[in-house]
This record gives structure tokens, C-alpha cells and sequence, in this order.
């Protein structure tokens, strides 16, 4: 528990943008490269840090309920129809399969998943604030990064309000549990309300924010965020943009 403990703020204290860097020259870098074992190699590797953090059981749903599927979709239709197959690896009667469309699938399958598991890492280990505040740091504008910023935190804003609902519905008597058809009927009718609540609530932000100054020209805002920067951080940065030169020198020289 200790050391899972210590490497999620590790994790955690480490720069957004740095993270954000990691997560899109791995994945870029996944694409580039030639090979899908290179994209299968750093899925290891990010189960093993997510396993670290304490989130291994649920990188391994994800892998298993939608990684899975999509490499075996992907290589019933790259590995028998692709227009790329020259080498035949195996004849099944019916169609053959090729050694080209079977090593495209597996290449995006290892790309998507580790797009998906390491963006997944990034926003367990990241607040949104962090994450707006970093990039306005950098140079972003202010109302763009409000908008990032908004647009973020819309699905866990409604998530909040359709539970706070559904728990005043449930000590009223409403029924919210049970079969299929039962959550349906206590879930369809809070569609509109909480729809209609999330934008009054972005409306009634934007307000505030004009209110206090926002949008005045010349003036510097503040933010009560604070985003560092550490040695960490410029380690990881060096590494990111190595590896993804690394990768298209691997790519160019084949």
C-alpha cells in the first residue's frame, strides 16, 4: 500500500504538460513505428505502473472488454481481406490469412490501447484545473482554457447531479434500482433536467467570471492552482522527445 501510495504522487506531482507530452509520444510514436511489438511492449509496461498505482484491475477490464474484441475484429478483417497480404501464414479453407494484414491489425490494436491506457493514467493522476492551469502557464489564452476547462468538466458536473437526483428520488420512494426496464423508466426523465442544469451552470460560470473581470484587456489574472515544474519533469520531457525521434529514425532507415 505504501509504495503504491508513493508512486501515485509521483505521478501525480509531475507537470501536465509533461504528461501530456509522454502520452502523445508514446502514441505517435506507436504509429510510427513498424513493428506492433514496440506498442505491445509499452502496454506491458503501463499495466505493470498502473498495477503500481492501483489501478491495474481496472486497466485489465478495460484491456479485456475492449481491447480484446477490436484485436480480434481487426484481425479477422486485416489479417483475411487486406489488399497488403503477399505472404500467406495460414489457409483455413474458406480464406487464407497474411502475415501483412495480421501485423497492421495487431499495430493499430497495440496503438489504440496504449492510447487509451496511458490517456486513462493521465486523467486518474491529473486534475482538470492542474491541466488548464499548466497550458495558460505556457502561453494559452485565458478564455481558451476556459473552455477546455468547461468542456471537461461537463460529463463529471452531470454525473454529480443525475446521483444527487437519483438519491432524492430514492427517499421519496421512487424505485432506481432493479432490472433494465425499471433504471430506464426512474433514468430517461432526468435527461432534460440535467441537460438544462449543466448549461445554466456554465452560463451562471461565465457570469461570474465577466463579472469579476475576466475578459478586461491588459489585466493579468491569477489562478489559486499552482503547477510546478522539476527536474522530473525536464528528465521525462528529454525522454519523450527521444523516444519519438528514436522511432522515426527506425522508421526512415528501414
Amino acid at each position: 500500500m505504501k509504495i503504491k501510495n508513493k508512486i501515485f504522487r509521483i505521478v501525480s506531482e509531475l507537470n501536465p504538460i509533461t504528461k501530456l507530452l509522454l502520452v502523445l509520444s508514446l502514441g505517435v510514436g506507436c504509429i510510427v513505428y513498424p513493428s506492433p511489438f514496440l506498442g505491445y511492449v509499452l502496454l506491458m509496461a503501463i499495466m505493470i505502473l498502473a498495477y503500481f498505482m492501483g489501478f491495474g484491475k481496472k486497466i485489465g477490464i478495460m484491456i479485456l472488454g475492449f481491447g480484446i474484441p477490436v484485436t480480434l475484429m481487426l484481425l479477422f478483417i486485416q489479417g483475411l481481406y487486406s489488399p497488403k497480404n503477399t505472404t500467406i501464414i495460414a489457409n483455413l479453407g474458406f480464406a487464407q490469412v497474411g502475415l501483412e494484414g495480421t501485423l497492421y491489425a495487431l499495430k493499430i490494436s497495440s496503438t489504440l490501447l496504449v492510447f487509451l491506457t496511458i490517456f486513462y493514467l493521465f486523467l486518474q493522476t491529473t486534475k482538470n484545473s492542474e491541466t488548464v492551469a499548466a497550458l495558460t502557464q505556457s502561453g494559452l489564452n485565458m478564455k481558451i482554457g476556459y473552455l477546455i476547462l468547461a468542456s471537461l468538466n461537463v460529463v463529471p458536473q452531470m454525473q454529480r447531479k443525475v446521483k444527487t437526483i437519483q438519491e432524492a428520488q430514492e427517499s421519496r420512494g421512487v424505485e432506481v434500482t432493479g432490472n433494465f426496464l425499471q433504471r430506464a423508466k426512474a433514468f430517461l426523465p432526468l435527461i432534460g433536467p440535467v441537460v438544462l442544469s449543466s448549461l445554466t451552470d456554465a452560463q451562471e460560470r461565465g457570469m461570474t467570471l465577466e463579472t469579476r473581470g475576466f475578459s478586461i484587456k491588459g489585466a493579468k489574472p491569477t489562478s489559486f492552482v499552482e503547477v510546478r515544474h522539476c527536474k522530473t519533469d525536464t528528465i521525462l520531457k528529454v525522454f519523450a522527445g527521444f523516444f519519438l525521434v528514436f522511432t522515426i529514425f527506425v522508421r526512415f532507415s528501414i
